[in-house]
């Protein structure tokens, strides 16, 4: 027992000692190691404090890259409808001028055809005319010349 009382017993000289040793430990160890980890925490620390400010630039630099891809796709939309519209709006113009220039060329075929329906109308009335003047001609030359034979009968 005597044995275990003196691991128990406090000694002042001893005790005074231990705690020298503990302070002169913490020293060395603050020194050593907690110096240089704190350090090291620090430096992750920045690193990964600035990795996180890229990253928010970067989110920010994609989201206004997307807001102007948006943007440029709706321009690109409204322009093509405007396009579009713009195509319809000129091929409706060239059908239009297609059927008035059809239209027109229709009304002068019309025209031209009733005026050699007409032209060909004067001159058959004129080559009857002819045919008629031809024909009294010799019926007058034939009653001039055979008076007499009128006659007779």
């Amino acid at each position: 027992m005597q044995l275990y009382q003196a691991l128990i017993t406090l000694d002042g000289w001893t005790f005074l000692a231990q705690i020298c040793n503990l302070m002169i430990q913490l020293v060395i160890f603050k020194k050593l190691l907690l110096n240089p980890v704190k350090k090291v925490i620090a430096e992750r620390k920045a690193k990964a404090d600035s990795q996180i400010a890229d990253a928010e630039k970067l989110r920010t630099e994609a989201e206004a890259m997307k807001a102007e891809y948006e943007q440029n796709l709706q321009n690109a939309r409204t322009e093509a409808n405007q396009i579009v519209a713009a195509a319809q709006k000129t091929a409706a113009a060239r059908s239009e001028e297609l059927l008035g220039e059809a239209r027109a060329q229709a009304a002068a075929l019309k025209q031209k055809a009733e005026a050699d329906i007409a032209q060909e109308r004067k001159k058959a009335v004129n080559e009857a005319k002819d045919e008629i003047g031809g024909m009294a001609m010799e019926l007058s030359l034939i009653h001039i010349s055979e008076p007499t034979r009128h006659l007779r009968i």
